[in-house]
């Protein structure tokens, strides 16, 4: 292995993934992902689309989920820098309503893995950033859930960017309706 190095987190299933970065004076070149490295990570799954957005500062995406056809992910930052979160939406599991956060920026390259039934959300630190992410199924329209993004029950630690309070965060319409962690998912 030797090109990418696997934190394990406090939530069984998320994985923060750094890959090897080789710099000289021209820049640098990484590998974003080669199959064979993530197997033997324990990270087998068959991505099947690419996603990528742009968002500027203070824009807070998620906590969204899929219903019925989840996903499994891999996300990264390719500009600027996010505050990335997944909540344990699985039932049984001893971490069910836990959240884990992670800071992904170009300049740190890391990715975080998020196995299917987890919610997911970030909101943009930096001036502008590119967010990309792999993921195991197709997008179906219909099959979104969400949860509030501040839900005091689950009680995610949003860092604020700087020089911008609550109140000026960027929330989508749809994500300013999510209901809390317990009405979300029963």
């Amino acid at each position: 292995m030797g090109k990418i190095t696997v934190e394990t987190c406090n939530i069984e299933g998320l994985k923060v993934i750094t890959p090897a970065v080789f710099g000289d004076e021209r820049g640098y070149f990484m590998e974003t992902y080669n199959y064979n490295d993530y197997k033997e990570a324990g990270i087998a799954q068959e991505f099947v689309q690419d996603n990528q957005s742009s968002s500027r500062k203070g824009v807070l995406r998620g906590l969204h989920f899929q219903i019925h056809y989840p996903q499994d992910k891999l996300v990264r930052v390719v500009s600027g820098e996010v505050y990335d979160v997944a909540v344990d939406i699985r039932k049984g599991s001893p971490t069910y309503g836990q959240w884990y956060g992670v800071y992904l920026s170009a300049e740190n390259k890391k990715q975080f893995f998020i196995p299917k039934n987890f919610a997911h959300g970030f909101i943009v630190l930096s001036d502008s950033a590119e967010f990309a992410y792999k993921c195991t199924d197709f997008y179906h329209p219909n099959d979104e859930g969400g949860i509030a993004w501040n839900d005091p029950e689950i009680g995610v630690k949003w860092p604020l960017p700087q020089g911008m309070g609550m109140e000026d965060l960027i929330i989508s319409e749809k994500d300013q309706h999510w209901k809390g962690f317990r009405e979300s998912l029963h």
